[in-house]
């Protein structure tokens, strides 16, 4: 059983957007650019990713703290598998293969789903840069949710990541499109690209939200229950709400009633199909269906009691009939 959408009809909000949780991860290997062509085309309508800054100051995808999860860097580079993603240049990242540990893994179980030109665009994935997202973001109009990884002590942009990060930002893709998550320097940001929507990933007050110029929150989907009554106050001052991460219809259906206006997701495949709550109810029929269980429940056990009786009522007239 699912929890239903209690909501008068009319008054439920527009479908919440899609942004794509590395892409497409069940279709093609996460943070590649396949990934998050297939999310487009699923009907994604935002990418969010994980960006790390190269030794060389290039801002680029990778989810993970290190490189051996989703690349062969254990082949190219066998003495350096447990060093820090951001410790290794942008032409070392680009010898590495970012496709075939999918294959192998096959993550979610979907592997064979694909076809064979498909298998083919997955051999051939590489590191994406973070400029390489943004222009496909660009083109095809879509939002930009990403965490910024800060690098290690001792890196040449440990205390710079963020600059580089952001011109790279306002250099390839509208600051509009883009949800800033970054916390750090957050109103000196503001006041370099005021066009950048910032957003938080913490749940804090409407008046703190307004007083650092936050428009966002990025909250995970546990919140639903929590916050379901607040989030008609945050949406009275402008402030949308993202939940993350749901891929399942049923949960969809949830935030999507709670009010928030976007999700981010493992499946855009399957949600872009969702195009009415799976169980909508209005307030009239979720209380009549609870009065008529009630009565039915009522009914059920005066019914046993009956029953008891009347099977001890005859078993006493049986045992006196045979004294």
């Amino acid at each position: 059983m699912f929890s239903p959408c209690i909501k008068e009809r009319g008054k439920l909000k527009p479908t919440p957007k899609l942004i794509a949780h590395g892409g497409a991860p069940m279709l093609a290997p996460e943070n590649t650019l396949m990934s998050f062509e297939k999310a487009l085309e699923a009907g994604g309508d935002g990418l969010q990713t994980d960006v790390t800054i190269s030794y060389d100051g290039v801002p680029f995808l990778m989810r993970d703290s290190t490189l051996k999860r989703t690349t062969n860097v254990a082949e190219v580079f066998p003495n350096r598998t447990h060093l820090h993603a951001s410790m290794f240049s942008w032409a070392e990242l680009q010898q590495l293969n970012a496709g075939d540990w999918f294959l192998a893994r096959d993550p979610f179980g979907t592997a064979s789903s694909l076809s064979e030109q498909d298998c083919s665009r997955v051999h051939n994935q590489s590191v994406p840069s973070l400029a390489q997202l943004l222009e496909i973001a660009s083109r095809s109009g879509s939002l930009v949710l990403f965490d910024l990884h800060k690098p290690p002590h001792g890196h040449p942009y440990s205390h710079s990541y963020i600059n580089v990060t952001l011109q790279v930002v306002r250099d390839h893709i509208s600051s509009s499109q883009v949800f800033w998550l970054q916390p750090e320097d957050r109103k000196l940001i503001h006041l370099l690209d005021p066009e950048l929507q910032q957003t938080s990933g913490d749940e804090v007050s409407v008046q703190e939200l307004k007083d650092n110029k936050i428009t966002r929150l990025n909250l995970h989907y546990s919140a639903i229950s929590q916050q379901k009554i607040r989030y008609n106050k945050y949406q009275s001052e402008n402030i949308s709400t993202n939940l993350y991460v749901i891929s399942q219809p049923w949960l969809f259906t949830l935030a999507w009633c709670a009010g928030a206006q976007s999700v981010t997701t493992n499946s855009v495949h399957i949600l872009s199909k969702v195009n009415k709550p799976l169980f909508l109810m209005t307030p009239h029929e979720y209380s009549l269906m609870w009065i008529l269980t009630d009565v039915l429940s009522a009914f059920l056990i005066v019914m046993v009691f009956i029953f008891h009786w009347w099977v001890l009522t005859h078993t006493h007239n049986f045992v006196l009939l045979s004294l």
